[in-house]
């Protein structure tokens, strides 16, 4: 374990994601001076980081060497501006002790590619934004062009939508043939919970009412039904949930209606006619790798040959914006298996590609394995992620959004490629935090964005038994957290 100890408890959250971004591999804690005391692991340092009224002092221990950092002239009093020095110090030191140098430098937030459209939409210029996030924040010369790039597309993307007055509309299916290694989402077998989705879709319907009654005057912009696998669902089950919002909310002029079907072992042909006639303009058949070795250790029962399959029938069925998701760092999976997965993605020609580096999330099941097979079997590196995007490029596609997460292997990012006219709206606006999302289901969560920038948001219990249980109390707490946006 490596223990981090502090004089002033603050900062504590920054603090522990930057440490871990270094040594992705060991437990972090940081304390409070004088709140415990822990023997350190031997081999690994330990930290001491004392804040100051106006300065700022960080030592480094590993009982063989020792270093130091030091910086005057701060006011702690001037939060932001102290919390800045104090990440660009310890990653400083960190980055001497590891020799390592993280491409997001110190970056510990989700949305780096928010600070590259604020400043070009103040005016800043491609080379001022990415020297301003280079010298500030310690971004790698790869990331800074990353960052600009997808901002661009952003704004050019956002800027015929008046998402200020719209909302998105986002209702979750929290059920799964099987829950994967990997994932911490809400979700639940569907086998053991069939006797729940009657009750379950007849929930979703009474939000539906309430949303339609304090949204009333608003147009959503985008429709995205997630999970969890929607496509667990019967193709009728669909229909239903679908046409009872059709008769509730006018979505007749919505931009996007995005259904996830995910999971090969879900689809049928019947689910994919469906939802064609029904209207959806973009589903998701996500394989996350193509290697099968992989697919059986994290639990998705659909071959590569299946994913094949269901691919082909929704181009057969119709569907012309197919997104398929893809995960760089899974276990075992070096550029050898990453190329062949790349390889037989290409050949299919999606219309999106959505590259995600594995994050070990502590309530997935991944986290349970890493003690028995090592983390450095979950290794992503800069080649591997210069593969997906030399792949990308070779179908067209451009980066046009793009987030991070806790733990994510070799602190890299999740970015999104689209061909022109095929990009996914919803994940722009989710991601840059600049249109309320109204969120239905259990295990989602509501977001208000405020003409002034302040976000509030409302969350819905994860349990589904709960979530039927309790529906009343959480439509009240999202009327509320609503009230008065439709005027």
């Amino acid at each position: 374990m490596i223990a981090v100890r502090i004089n002033e408890d603050i900062y504590s959250y920054d603090i522990h994601s930057l440490v871990k971004a270094f040594f992705p591999a060991e437990e972090v804690k940081v304390f409070r001076e004088g709140e415990t005391e822990l023997d350190s692991t031997e081999g690994l340092p330990e930290l001491f980081l004392y804040m100051e009224e106006n300065g700022l002092r960080i030592r480094l221990s590993d009982g063989e060497r020792e270093l130091t950092e030091e910086t005057g002239d701060l006011d702690l009093s001037e939060r932001i501006a102290y919390k800045n020095e104090l990440k660009k110090a310890l990653y400083r030191i960190l980055s001497s002790y590891t020799g390592v140098e993280l491409p997001w430098g110190d970056l510990t937030g989700i949305r780096p590619t928010k600070i590259a459209c604020e400043r070009i939409k103040n005016g800043d210029s491609d080379e001022d934004v990415m020297r301003f996030m280079k010298d500030t924040y310690y971004v790698s010369d790869e990331k800074c062009r990353l960052a600009v790039r997808i901002a661009h597309n952003e704004l050019e993307l956002l800027k015929d939508i008046d998402y200020e007055k719209g909302y998105s509309l986002y209702i979750g299916i929290p059920f799964c043939p099987s829950t994967c290694l990997y994932c911490s989402f809400t979700s639940y077998p569907i086998a053991a919970y069939r006797k729940k989705v009657g009750s379950y879709i007849e929930a979703l319907k009474k939000e539906i009412d309430h949303v339609a009654e304090y949204m009333k005057g608003r147009v959503p912009d985008t429709v995205y039904m997630g999970g969890g696998t929607p496509t667990t669902l019967s193709a009728d089950e669909l229909e239903e949930i679908i046409n009872y919002l059709r008769a509730k909310i006018d979505i007749s002029g919505i931009k996007e209606f995005t259904v996830e079907a995910g999971r090969a072992d879900s689809i049928t042909r019947e689910k994919l006619e469906r939802l064609r006639k029904l209207g959806i303009t973009r589903i998701s058949v996500n394989p996350q790798t193509m290697n099968e070795e992989t697919l059986g250790i994290i639990g998705r029962k659909a071959t590569a040959a299946a994913t094949i399959e269901a691919y082909e029938l929704a181009r057969d069925c119709g569907h012309d914006n197919i997104n398929m998701d893809l995960i760089m760092g899974l276990p075992n999976e070096g550029t050898v298996e990453v190329r062949d997965t790349l390889e037989k993605v290409t050949r299919l020609s999606p219309d999106s590609l959505t590259v995600h580096s594995l994050a070990i999330k502590r309530a997935s099941r991944l986290a349970q394995m890493i003690d028995d097979m090592g983390y450095e079997t979950m290794k992503n590196t800069d080649e591997i992620m210069k593969m997906t995007e030399d792949a990308a490029a070779n179908l067209g596609m451009e980066p046009y959004y793009l987030y991070r997460q806790k733990n994510m292997s070799g602190n890299f990012e999740n970015v999104g490629y689209a061909r022109p006219g095929k990009f996914g709206i919803y994940n722009i606006l989710i991601m840059e935090e600049v249109q309320s999302i109204v969120a239905i289901g259990a295990g989602t969560v509501s977001k208000r964005v405020f003409p002034d920038g302040r976000i509030e948001r409302c969350d819905s219990v994860k349990d589904v038994n709960l979530y039927i249980e309790k529906l009343d109390d959480m439509i009240e707490r999202k009327k509320n957290l609503f009230m008065g946006f439709a005027e």
